[in-house]
Parts: structure tokens; C-alpha cells; sequence
């Protein structure tokens, strides 16, 4: 498994639908956190997004899990390996 930092932007997501989608969004994060995927999760000062350690066999299963999220088609995400 490969460990990554993810710093995500929330872009073009409208607060009516930000907050619709936020239980939704809420369990989904709860169930790839409780699978090990979703490691920790910062929550920026702006509320504009989320910085996130998660594990991941590969960038592209990591990206397959998180479009499992509500906000995935709203999300700018800026990847980065880490050593473990």
C-alpha cells in the first residue's frame, strides 16, 4: 500500500447543493475511513476543502475509491506520495 497526501479545493459546487449532498458526503467519508482508505482528514480554515492522508494501492485505485464521494465531481485535487 501506498500512502498520499491530498490537498483538495472544492470548485463550482453552489452551497445549496454543498449542503444536499453533506450527509451523503459525510457516510461515504465514515465508510473509507472505517476501510482504511481515508487515514486523517484537516478540514482547511476557509472551509474551501480538505487536506487528507489516505492509503491506496495506486493512484488510480485511490482515485477509483474517491469517486465513490458525493463532492468527487467538484473536487481539485492536488496528489502527493509519501514515504512511510
Amino acid at each position: 500500500m501506498q500512502n498520499f497526501m491530498l490537498n483538495i479545493t472544492l470548485q463550482g459546487l453552489e452551497t445549496e447543493t454543498r449542503m444536499q449532498l453533506l450527509p451523503q458526503e459525510q457516510a461515504v467519508v465514515k465508510e473509507l475511513e472505517t476501510k482504511g482508505v481515508i487515514l486523517h482528514t484537516f478540514i482547511k480554515q476557509d472551509m474551501s476543502g480538505v487536506f487528507m492522508v489516505c492509503s491506496a494501492e495506486n493512484e488510480a485505485m485511490l482515485h477509483e475509491q474517491l469517486a465513490l464521494l458525493p463532492y468527487y465531481p467538484y473536487m481539485k485535487i492536488e496528489l502527493s506520495n509519501l514515504r512511510a
